[in-house]
């Protein structure tokens, strides 16, 4: 049998010191609850995840989740085998199984299906693995260091799954010429004789191995002050994090540190190495979120006021007319305005709230429609298979063997019932252009939104949100399931700058495909919610799944483009004006 090729060892990765702390610290101490590694391709991510298997017990597994993994293969399932030939219902052990007291990696977890987010989430938490499905009720341990690593450019992840996480680090790519040379001479020698490499590197991972063997033997003797409990307290709530996590988990980690140094008491040295591991994906302090507002506010100065410099328009008097001022408005590209707060301001007239819920109801059907129908016959007694209205694509095999008595080959086939609510995600496409402003439309926009959220909330289905203004697009909310009040969120959100649609669609198209990629059978309602005040109409193109155009332009002379916006996209056009 061929020999498999040695991972390349912890010791030997340049670099990234923040990434092996954190690692090494989860070696001593699983209960810190994993690390969430996000950098871009090629700052060694994966190569530190795996090089983590070597330093661990030899009885620790570490398991790798790839991202086909279906259900089955995550929780366990029936031993088919076990049926056919046995007559027995047997549990058969999935990933979760092979993972306790190890590490589940999981590579580009932001790409991770929502269900497998939400088990893993689950089991995470209890530290049991309980399966009740096909007729089998069992349940296991499965306690595991969670580690995942993701690329940002390719989705954000979900913050439920975020939050789990222990620690989180950022890494770059800004390497020094020097460093760069000699990480190039590394993985150069590696691949020129991988096991001569990970010999040399032997006794510095010997070593290392020892260190955290002793630290873990001295964690249950390290000892924290009320003082430096306290002022873990005082930093969390100063960072403005949600619920009491970080708190414990700092702890954790301050103590672990402390035995990492060898000591038996926990030192404010301990509490600073360890804080940016802590907050760094849970830190809301407002200070920071002000300063991007400010700053995203200041990068588009220079070009809104070229934009307005060569307007044919001169400064309208206060008796200029209303039609005067809105081409005046339109020609500068509101530039010149600040970014402004509105408050949401739900509309009274509800006839387009029941317009919005019967397009919302139209029945969306995915392009790719091959596995609804295997034959075209129906009834059980068809020779071919035919999937119910609210099945998935799943066989539940258990049921198929009950409604076949055992037979084999079977002749009808049982399928799993479809998750309320889990294919469908309602992307909302906000504008937050300056043209927003005027009359309260940005506000009656975020009173739209709180609406399709509220119905997004209700049928259990995803959200995410994407805004469009300022000369950029960004995602404010990632792809999540909808939260149940957005209020206090909304309330934050700034309008101001120019309306960069073109650069809206194609970053969607974008980010719907990588969707696909991952779940080809999400289904896609996107809300855009705009006043049409564009420069151009963009070329013809469709977005996937369903598409609704909200017009929340208030004039009495209109200047939007919304119904050619809308003809452009094949959207459904609805105007809150009438």
């Amino acid at each position: 049998m061929q020999r498999l090729q040695p991972e390349f060892p912890f010791c030997a990765v340049k670099g990234q010191q923040p990434f092996k702390l954190a690692l090494i610290l989860n070696a001593i101490n699983p209960s810190i609850g994993g690390v969430l590694v996000s950098g871009p391709r090629g700052s060694a991510k994966s190569t530190l995840a795996r090089g983590l298997a070597d330093l661990l017990p030899e009885t620790s597994q570490f398991v790798n989740l790839p991202l086909s993994t279906t259900e089955d293969m995550l929780i366990g399932t029936l031993d088919l085998q076990s049926v056919l030939k046995e007559k027995k219902v047997k549990f058969n052990p999935g990933i979760l199984a092979k993972a306790h007291r190890g590490v589940l990696y999981i590579d580009e977890v932001n790409l991770l299906n929502d269900n497998l987010v939400d088990m893993i989430l689950d089991v995470s938490q209890s530290g049991i693995n309980q399966v009740e499905r096909d007729g089998i009720s069992h349940s296991h341990e499965s306690r595991f260091i969670l580690l995942g690593t993701m690329n940002p450019d390719e989705g954000e992840i979900r913050p439920q799954l975020q939050d789990r996480f222990g620690f989180s680090v950022e890494l770059n790519e800004q390497y020094s010429i020097s460093d760069r040379v000699a990480i190039v001479q590394l993985r150069e020698a590696y691949d020129n004789d991988c096991v001569s490499f990970v010999e040399q590197f032997k006794p510095a991972q010997e070593t290392l191995k020892q260190r955290i063997f002793n630290a873990t033997t001295l964690l249950c003797q390290v000892s924290c002050s009320e003082a430096l409990r306290e002022k873990i307290a005082i930093f969390c709530h100063e960072e403005n994090v949600d619920g009491l996590r970080a708190d414990i988990i700092w702890y954790r980690a301050a103590v672990t540190h402390a035995a990492w140094c060898d000591r038996t008491e926990v030192t404010e040295e301990d509490l600073l190495a360890v804080k940016a591991l802590v907050l760094n994906h849970r830190s809301n302090s407002p200070s920071e979120s002000d300063g991007n507002a400010n700053s995203g506010s200041n990068s588009n100065s220079n070009s809104d006021s070229n934009a307005s410099s060569g307007n044919s328009f001169s400064r309208p008097p206060v008796e200029q007319s209303e039609q005067q001022t809105e081409l005046s408005a339109e020609s500068s590209d509101w530039g010149g305005m600040q970014p402004e707060a509105q408050s949401a301001v739900l509309c009274t007239d509800s006839s387009w709230i029941d317009n919005l819920k019967q397009k919302q109801n139209a029945q969306i059907v995915p392009e790719k429609t091959k596995w609804n129908t295997f034959s075209k016959l129906k009834g059980h007694n068809a020779r071919g298979f035919r999937k119910g209205k609210n099945e998935s694509p799943k066989v539940s095999w258990f049921q198929t063997m009950l409604a076949n008595m055992g037979q084999w080959p079977p002749t009808v086939l049982r399928y799993k019932r479809e998750a309320s609510g889990q294919g469908i995600l309602n992307l909302i496409l906000l504008d937050t252009s300056a043209s927003t402003i005027k009359n309260k439309q940005f506000a009656n926009a975020k009173g739209v939104v709180l609406n399709i959220a509220k119905q997004a909330y209700l049928d259990r289905q995803q959200l995410s949100v994407f805004a469009f203004g300022c000369q950029k697009v960004e995602q404010l909310l990632p792809r999540q399931k909808s939260p149940k009040n957005l209020l206090s969120w909304l309330e934050q959100i700034k309008a101001g700058g120019g309306t960069p649609l073109k650069q809206l669609l194609e970053v969607v198209k974008n980010y719907q495909q990588k969707m696909l990629i991952n779940t080809p059978w999400l289904l896609f309602r996107t809300f855009l919610i705009t006043d049409g005040r564009v420069r151009c109409v963009p070329e013809q193109q469709r977005l996937s799944g369903q598409t609704l155009l909200i017009d929340i332009e208030k004039s009495s002379i209109r200047r939007g483009k919304g119904q050619l916006i809308a003809r452009s996209l094949a959207a459904e056009y609805i105007s809150l004006s009438g």
